[in-house]
């Protein structure tokens, strides 16, 4: 779908590149397809160097004629970069936000023309091809711009398609998530090391552990607690430790982390709402 678009990233940082090294890998577009624009001078020597695309600090130049152009901004400056190129975009064009809590809604208002946005969501494991991405539509988006947009982020690992209303849940749930997950591969990479192991040894097994177990529920498809019942043998050793796991909440104080992630998500969206920024 993406052969012969042209795209620009506003906002080159990490998971812009990402982005873009992933549309690369793809293969449907070439590096003299992709534009980028950055803040600064060294940053834009930088992903020059390591991309290969067209490098500017002009987000206006970035945002002309694009087909499909990515806003990799902060939220806290979504505002000033739509004032800044709002003249120059036309309905053709697709504009696809990555910024945490920005709504479709807060985009269509800054601009003057009936302009098709995508709100998007991944999370940082994008920069290893392993993201996960959330996406919603705006009024203006067509069933052809969603799939356009979940094209580009398929590029750098899975996607899915909810009501906007569920995104702050997806902000909690997936982009925060990999937090959580690091406490727990810590915790059980310092319970090894208690036990002897060595460190790096411990992180190891830990880390892959977590690895394996993803991608058994992806893979079979079964019900995690199905798949934890498989390891959990009677008299068993793994019964003790999940009965440890149970006296501590852990399954309460993980739901409690990303319900309360959520809840600030939305004190984010209502912030920039009230302040026009």
């Amino acid at each position: 779908m993406l052969k012969g678009k042209k795209v620009g990233v506003i906002g080159v940082g990490k998971l812009g590149e990402a982005l873009i090294a992933g549309l690369l890998k793809q293969g449907d577009l070439v590096a003299a397809d992709i534009s980028g624009s950055v803040a600064h001078e060294q940053s834009m020597e930088r992903v020059k160097k390591k991309l290969s695309i067209n490098m500017s600090l002009d987000n206006r130049k970035t945002a002309q004629g694009k087909d499909i152009l990515l806003l990799a901004v902060k939220p806290q400056n979504m505002h000033s970069v739509l004032t800044e190129i709002d003249d120059i975009l036309t309905p053709d064009q697709l504009v696809v936000s990555v910024a945490a809590s920005v709504t479709t809604k807060f985009i269509e208002q800054r601009l003057t023309k009936e302009i098709p946005v995508i709100r998007t969501m991944p999370n940082t494991p994008a920069v290893n091809n392993a993201g996960m991405t959330g996406l919603c539509a705006g009024k203006h988006a067509t069933p052809e711009h969603q799939k356009l947009a979940e094209t580009v982020f398929k590029s750098v690992g899975e996607t899915v398609f909810l009501d906007e209303s569920l995104m702050d849940g997806v902000t909690a749930l997936s982009a925060s998530g990999p937090a959580y997950l690091y406490v727990i591969i810590e915790s059980l990479a310092e319970a090894g090391v208690k036990l002897g192991i060595p460190r790096d040894t411990s992180t190891f097994l830990a880390a892959q552990t977590m690895y394996g177990a993803a991608k058994m529920v992806l893979e079979s498809k079964a019900h995690p607690a199905l798949l934890k019942d498989m390891v959990t043998t009677p008299a068993g050793c793994t019964i003790d430790g999940l009965m440890e796991l149970e006296e501590g909440k852990i399954r309460v104080t993980l739901i409690k982390a990303v319900v309360k992630a959520a809840e600030r998500a939305r004190e984010l969206v209502n912030t920039q709402n009230s302040t026009g920024a």
